[in-house]
């Protein structure tokens, strides 16, 4: 509607009719440009005529509706709204919900729109929606080790030259300093190697920032909850000995540094690798130590805001050894065996390091396969034996499956009720009445069979 009230329609009308009486148009001419019949033409001229451009306003412009809602009946609306399902923002009811509700519990049937037009005036519903917390960028860490940020991204990295893979990388979160592995799966092992290559080349980082998955961190079970227990995975137990941070991302935004940085590589490192002619994984990580990365980090890297260094000294070879495996604490059966991974290894009892019977000990697995076992921290000597016979469970037949007559009795013997049964007592009680009555003796086919087979 325009400034006077009118619509658009009507005002192009006046415009039309305007011409019409400064001689400029004919009736006839004004009727097709308004695209309407003759007669309607003409009155519409007429009441312009007589009173000018108010008179071409629709005669219901202003006028309330006749299916209209009463007063009152919106007075009460409003007030049960206001009472029942107002409040903050955040808790308040909007306009479709509070009329689904004023229907179902106060027997108030009002149109959700009609609704949403009487919140809108008293204040009581606004367009605006809750906003999202707000988050800013987070700075840069300011020393070199500070925060490491791991992640694994699969990719056709040898596209189809060879196998599909996961490229383990790692990021410093002050330098962009890079180290990547190729691998197949992003499992623990491969998580492990590449950790374990960060430290033998810079050191200890303090904090690695991951992905929130079952690999680096996972939710506590319902008895780790009630013992009060924080929840840790192997990998999480390797950060712990070398007291190494572990934090988890709740989004890939969180991380974009290393998410960045595997766009880089799928774009780089492939067109690199279709050049170098590489299929092979195992060749593949030799040109990233031996080519890619030292020219990658040389031209992406960059200067941290301080020059201090907060790698902390890598551990002993032997100490890496050590930490980077996977442990599971088994106990000691009667008979000296330890089971693992459905194996069975014997340990000797006679030794330095001696290990009882239901004592708790640790088992140790590397990525090549080799296993070892600890008492107390200490090595304990043992040698793998086969597996257990399984005792054979003899077939249960079902009842109607079941075989009478001699047959039966060569897999199964037949129950004998012993002599003191009662159901023996009960039939010996019933021949002594026959006999006692003067009647002939029980036929052979009555006597129950004794207690012998």
């Amino acid at each position: 509607m325009g400034r006077t009230g009118m619509s658009r329609r009507e005002l192009g009308r006046v415009e039309v009719l305007a011409r019409v009486g400064s001689k400029q148009l004919r009736v006839v001419d004004a009727a097709g440009l308004l695209r309407l019949s003759y007669r309607q033409t003409k009155r519409l001229w007429k009441r312009y005529r007589e009173e000018g451009a108010t008179g071409l306003k629709h005669r219901s412009a202003g006028r309330g509706s006749n299916r209209a809602y009463g007063d009152k009946f919106q007075r009460q609306i409003l007030k049960r709204v206001r009472e029942k399902y107002g409040g903050p923002v955040g808790e308040r009811f909007g306009p479709t919900l509070a009329a689904e509700h004023l229907a179902a519990e106060d027997g108030l049937r009002v149109d959700a729109e009609t609704l949403r037009r009487w919140m809108l005036a008293e204040g009581l519903w606004s367009r605006e929606r809750r906003r999202q917390p707000h988050r800013r960028r987070r700075e840069r860490k300011e020393h070199f080790g500070e925060m490491v940020q791991m992640d694994g991204s699969f990719h056709a990295w040898l596209e189809e030259r060879g196998p599909q893979g996961c490229l383990m990388d790692l990021v410093d979160d002050a330098t962009n300093t890079t180290l990547a592995r190729l691998g197949q799966e992003e499992t623990i092992w491969a998580a492990a190697g590449a950790l374990r290559a960060w430290i033998e080349r810079y050191g200890v980082p303090q904090a690695l920032y991951v992905d929130w998955k079952n690999l680096y961190k996972r939710c506590a079970t319902g008895p780790e909850r009630l013992r009060g227990e924080e929840p840790i995975t192997q990998f999480g137990r390797m950060c712990q000995k070398l007291g190494i941070e572990l934090i988890a991302a709740s989004s890939p935004q969180a991380k974009g540094r290393v998410e960045r940085m595997h766009g880089t590589h799928q774009d780089r490192l492939v067109k690199k690798l279709r050049r170098k002619k590489i299929a092979r994984l195992a060749e593949a990580n030799a040109y990233l130590q031996g080519e890619y990365l030292p020219e990658h980090n040389l031209r992406f890297a960059r200067a941290a805001a301080r020059p201090e260094d907060y790698h902390r000294r890598a551990p002993r070879v032997a100490e890496l050894h050590r930490i980077f495996r996977l442990e599971s604490q088994r106990v000691i059966s009667d008979d000296w065996v330890v089971r693992y991974d459905n194996r069975f290894f014997q340990v000797e009892p006679e030794s330095r390091n001696y290990a009882p019977a239901r004592a708790k000990v640790v088992v140790g697995e590397w990525p090549e396969g080799r296993v070892g076992i600890e008492y107390r921290g200490r090595a304990v000597p043992w040698r793998e034996i086969a597996a257990p016979a399984r005792r054979s469970v003899p077939e249960v037949r079902p009842a109607s499956a079941q075989v009478t007559g001699p047959t039966a009795q060569i897999g199964k013997r037949k129950w004998v009720p012993p002599e003191n049964h009662p159901w023996r007592q009960a039939a010996r009680r019933e021949v002594g009445r026959k006999a006692f009555s003067g009647t002939r003796a029980a036929p052979a086919s009555l006597a129950l069979p004794s207690a012998s087979p």
